[in-house]
């Protein structure tokens, strides 16, 4: 678990049980999130998003604000696990 501030805004980042990562990407994945910044505050509790990096993939996290401000690192897909249609510009789903 890491502290961390942004905007004056204190927030918690967790991972969950079934991410397994090491302490230097947990860093990385932090840094990260210090790049998207003030954009933290308009995510409402509940809610989630994406950040794909390079180096680790694509990192979920899920967003509380009850009773503190606290994201979670719900799931990380590395991007050997993307699917890509090239006739479409999103990602598909396989079925």
């Amino acid at each position: 678990m890491y502290r961390f501030s942004i905007e004056g805004a204190d927030w918690i980042l967790r991972f969950s049980p079934q991410v397994y990562i090491d302490s230097v990407e947990k860093q990385a994945i932090l840094m990260a999130l210090l790049h998207v910044g003030a954009d933290l505050s308009k995510y409402s509790h509940g809610s989630a998003f994406i950040i794909f990096t390079k180096k680790i993939g694509a990192i979920v996290f899920e967003v509380e604000r009850i009773p503190s401000l606290i994201l979670t690192v719900s799931n990380i897909i590395p991007d050997d696990n993307w699917y890509d249609d090239p006739e479409l510009t999103t990602l598909k789903q396989i079925k």
